[in-house]
């Protein structure tokens, strides 16, 4: 049994509203203070996004490092992740990590590496036409690489679809990742990416041959970047994926963002399910500088003032 400290990262918000959870986090303090009692129940990643994204580049950077600093005072160590920004470009949309980059304050970099529907189910609860096709090329891809390579951040990759993974492996076999990176799968639940009724999702399920061919595909290219588990429009715990990635020496994220189904409980119950289970298969919960320990995450750069 792998007894490896297990990193947990709770995504805070993203598009999930209060009909949908009644304690996700939405202003500003919220954020805060919810962030705050996930790193004291056990998160080392703490992701969220700000309530308005279509923002330019500075004001956003603004907004996250108001949220991200006392949650940094709390734990230095501790990783925060934002998400894309607003532009035309994949340089616009990432122009708020160039200025968080720049004070040091953010240690992580991302991409989603592929392009996919982001469905929803209609009235009639056959795909909804008006579902988001969600596009990043080969082209935004060099751009996230580079600046992460340019900054000295880790790359965060989402892996909605097996084709995503092939992408990051591509990549990987040219020795293109920066120190600390590491992959996510988001196993697709019922209710999907927007929890819209129960036939819309995408990618794999969260099941224990989904996590097979995940772990196959990393086994066949050789690669041994660290790896997360997280259900999207589903309830992580209730599957077979937590206690399976725990078991097998992953990671795991939760939070609003990603969880669905009958249960509505706050981010911080759900950062202390994953903690107890993992106490159940031997694993100790990581600390925010074990995490940075783990991921291999180079040493933090001031870059100077942004």
């Amino acid at each position: 049994m792998d007894t490896t400290p297990v990193i947990i990262e709770v995504a805070l918000n993203g598009t999930t509203g209060r009909a949908r959870n009644p304690h996700v986090p939405i202003s500003r303090d919220e954020l805060i203070e919810d962030g705050r009692a996930c790193i004291e129940a056990g998160a080392s990643i703490v992701h969220c996004h700000i309530a308005d994204m279509r923002v330019p580049a500075a004001e956003a950077a603004a907004e996250y490092r108001a949220t991200f600093e006392p949650w940094v005072a709390a734990d230095p160590d501790v990783l925060v992740l934002p998400t894309l920004g607003w532009g035309r470009t994949m340089t616009d949309k990432l122009g708020h990590v160039e200025l968080l980059a720049g004070n040091g304050l953010l240690r992580l970099g991302f991409i989603d590496p592929g392009t996919m529907i982001l469905g929803k189910a209609g009235a009639n609860g056959l795909p909804d036409p008006e579902s988001h096709v969600y596009i990043n090329t080969y082209a935004d891809m060099e751009v996230a690489i580079e600046q992460c390579n340019r900054l000295g951040l880790g790359m965060h990759f989402a892996i909605f679809e097996p084709g995503f993974l092939r992408n990051v492996l591509s990549y990987w076999r040219y020795d293109q990742l920066t120190p600390g990176s590491f992959v996510k799968f988001y196993f697709g639940g019922p209710g999907g990416y927007f929890a819209i009724g129960d036939s819309v999702t995408f990618g794999l399920p969260p099941t224990a041959k989904a996590l097979d061919a995940y772990q196959e595909m990393l086994d066949l290219a050789g690669c041994d970047l660290p790896w997360f588990s997280a259900v999207v429009g589903g309830d992580l715990i209730n599957t077979p994926i937590a206690r399976l990635t725990l078991e097998r020496g992953g990671h795991l994220r939760v939070g609003h963002e990603d969880h669905a189904g009958d249960r509505t409980p706050p981010n911080r119950e759900l950062v202390a399910e994953v903690a107890t289970l993992a106490a159940t298969v031997g694993r100790p919960v990581a600390t925010p500088a074990q995490a940075v320990n783990i991921l291999g995450l180079p040493t933090r750069q001031v870059l100077g003032s942004s």
